[in-house]
């Protein structure tokens, strides 16, 4: 094999291939990315046996040929190479090295034979359609934050991808919690996802797509079967297992009777939970919301450190209520209000409360209660 590329094509296309790959592997050539050219273009793929990356640059070739190569280090030399470097890729037949020529610099790697590595199969997928990348982006940045870290509840380790709605008023629909918070976005339907089985999508695969989401304009493929999910975004393709487990039905912690309603300034609202958050310890991150018409009264109180208290006018007609939630949390959750103004619908201090944005309805939060 030689070929020759241009190196910030290169070091763009590393750059996100190798971030699939683990630092620590037991198997040695999961810690390689395949290298392959044929045609004038120069492919890369990597995988963790769950998730498969694949991207595609123009180059000059001069010989087809592939191999492997150790990732990361592969990746931490073309970065180091100058700026505007045509890079000479080179293996010779017999020497199980890869050669990396670039002005003065030489290189040469240990390789693995190709037909080492593995290939995850996607086989067929049932479902494909269409989804502008804006709108991939804006379902994840709305629920990736409530995707649960809890290895032994792994279903809720991803976003639940799934269509929801009357055929009038179908829609696609994410959906992720960790038992504490509850995040929910719809899209319309795009043509070609009727009937899709319902998905969960590894938190991995996810953070992936959103980091390969440059270009808002551009449209993102999207194929599924029932245990592999595909997206193509422009000349990567990024083939993954999905979370084999039933995501439980959210519908039921979704309040539908919570008659308090708690009208308050997003931004107003999100610096004072902050500011008196100040106070909060690690292990009591309680802030206390007291409610009373036209008021809401902020406060922490830290055994070891102090109190914080912050008032602010709202609007709120209801009967008073106390009610306490994780600042934390209650951050997250303001930080995804994209509008003015937020709305919170309450109930008691002991349930869940509905949060949504006041002129955007396609996400809604839902946030359990603390004991203060």
């Amino acid at each position: 094999m030689k070929v020759t590329v241009e190196r910030a094509q290169l070091l763009k296309s590393l750059g996100h291939v190798h971030r699939v790959v683990e630092r620590r592997n037991t198997i040695p050539i999961l810690g390689n990315v395949l290298v392959r050219a044929e045609s004038n273009q120069l492919a890369l793929k990597a995988t963790d046996l769950d998730l498969e990356i694949t991207e595609t640059l123009p180059a000059e070739t001069a010989t087809a040929g592939s191999t492997t190569v150790p990732a990361h280090m592969f990746y931490d030399i073309v970065r180091k190479l100058p700026d505007g470097s045509q890079i000479v890729l080179e293996t010779d037949g017999d020497r199980s090295v890869l050669a990396i020529r670039a002005g003065r610099s030489r290189f040469t790697l240990q390789t693995l034979p190709e037909s080492d590595f593995p290939d995850l199969a996607a086989g067929e997928m049932s479902h494909s359609f269409a989804v502008p990348a804006s709108d991939v982006k804006r379902l994840i940045d709305r629920t990736q934050f409530a995707i649960s870290t809890e290895e032994t509840r792994y279903y809720l380790n991803g976003i639940y991808l799934h269509t929801a709605g009357s055929d009038k008023d179908a829609k696609l629909r994410a959906v992720a919690t960790d038992g504490h918070r509850l995040a929910q976005i719809d899209l319309a339907q795009p043509a070609g996802a009727a009937g899709m089985p319902g998905v969960i999508v590894p938190r991995k695969t996810v953070g992936e797509v959103q980091r390969l989401i440059e270009d808002n304009d551009a449209e993102i493929r999207l194929e599924l079967s029932a245990g592999k999910i595909r997206f193509t975004i422009g000349n990567v393709v990024l083939t993954s297992k999905l979370i084999d487990g039933t995501f439980p039905d959210y519908g039921r912690v979704i309040p539908q009777n919570n008659d308090k309603e708690l009208i308050v300034d997003k931004k107003d609202f999100e610096q004072a939970v902050d500011r008196v958050s100040t106070i909060s310890s690690e292990r009591g991150r309680a802030v206390k919301l007291a409610l009373s018409a036209g008021r809401l009264v902020l406060s922490v109180t830290n055994p070891d450190s102090g109190s914080a208290t912050e008032e602010l006018e709202v609007e709120y007609a209801s009967d008073p209520l106390d009610i306490g939630f994780n600042s934390r949390y209650l951050l997250d959750i303001a930080a995804q209000i994209e509008g003015e103004v937020a709305v919170l619908r309450l109930a008691d201090p002991g349930s869940p409360t509905l949060i949504q944005d006041r002129d955007a309805k396609t996400a809604l939060y839902v946030l359990m209660p603390m004991r203060v």
